[in-house]
C-alpha cells in the first residue's frame, strides 16, 4: 500500500491510499462515507477484499475529513475531491480500466460529479450502499441526477438498509434502464451488517458484495 498526496488546487491537498495487487485487472477510486475516513476498518476491508480479487483501489479523504471536521464539505468541494482523486488514479493505474464510486455519501458525491461533467476515462460507477434518502424519510429526490449519468452503474445494497427503502431503490434502478444494475445482500443494513438471527455472517455478506463487484467490472 502506498500513501499518496492528491492536490485539490494550488493550496490544498488531501491524502490517498493506493493499493495495487499483482496482475490487477481494473482500478476503483473509492470514496468514504460521511462519518468515517479512508482509513476506517470498513474501507480497509473493502480495499483489501478487492485486492484479493485483482482490483486496485485508490482510497482518499474528502477535505473536511482530512482536516478533522465532522461537517461534510459542500457538494462543489466534494466534487472537486472526486475529480482530483480520479485524475490521480489515472496516473497510478497505468492503463487499467478505471471505475469510481464509494461508500454512501462518497458514492453519491461521485455520481453527482459524473452527472455534472463526465469523469475522465471512468468506465462505470460502483455504489456501496447508495443513500437514496435519509433514515425515516423515504423519497427519491437524491436520485434525480442519476438520469444524467451516462456510464454503467452498479448498486450494491443491503435489503435492510434504512437509507434506501427497497421498493424505492428497485424502482429507481429499473428506471435507469440497462446501464444500471442492482445486487442485493439479503438482511444486510447500510453497513452491510446482517443480524445474527438471519444466520448470515458479515464476512459472508462482504464476500458476496465484492464478488459481485469484480464480476460486474470484468463485464463492463
Amino acid at each position: 500500500m502506498e500513501h499518496v498526496v492528491i492536490p485539490l488546487d494550488a493550496e490544498r491537498d488531501v491524502s490517498g491510499l493506493w493499493m495495487r495487487p499483482q496482475a490487477a485487472s481494473a482500478a476503483l477510486v473509492l470514496a468514504h462515507g460521511a462519518g468515517a475516513g479512508m482509513a476506517h476498518k470498513a474501507m480497509a476491508a473493502t480495499a483489501e477484499g478487492l485486492a484479493q480479487r485483482g482490483i486496485a483501489t485508490l482510497r482518499y479523504n474528502f477535505l473536511y475529513m482530512e482536516r478533522g471536521s465532522k461537517r461534510p464539505d459542500s457538494p462543489g468541494l466534494a466534487h472537486a475531491a472526486v475529480r482530483a482523486a480520479v485524475a490521480k488514479a489515472g496516473e497510478l493505474a497505468a492503463g487499467l480500466p478505471l471505475f469510481a464510486g464509494g461508500r454512501s455519501f462518497g458514492g453519491r458525491m461521485t455520481s453527482q460529479a459524473q452527472a455534472e461533467h463526465a469523469l475522465p476515462d471512468v468506465q462505470g460507477l460502483v455504489f456501496f450502499a447508495f443513500p437514496l434518502h435519509p433514515p425515516g424519510k423515504p423519497g427519491v429526490e437524491r436520485a434525480a441526477h442519476l438520469a444524467d449519468v451516462k456510464v454503467p452503474m452498479l448498486f450494491l445494497q443491503g435489503t435492510n438498509d434504512e437509507f434506501a427503502r427497497l421498493d424505492l431503490l428497485s424502482e429507481t434502478v429499473a428506471g435507469l434502464g440497462p446501464r444500471a444494475s442492482l445486487t442485493l445482500a439479503q438482511f444486510a443494513d447500510h453497513s452491510f451488517h446482517a443480524p445474527a438471527r438471519s444466520g448470515r455472517k458479515d464476512p459472508e455478506v462482504m464476500a458476496e458484495i465484492l464478488d459481485a463487484c469484480r464480476t460486474w467490472m470484468a463485464a463492463t
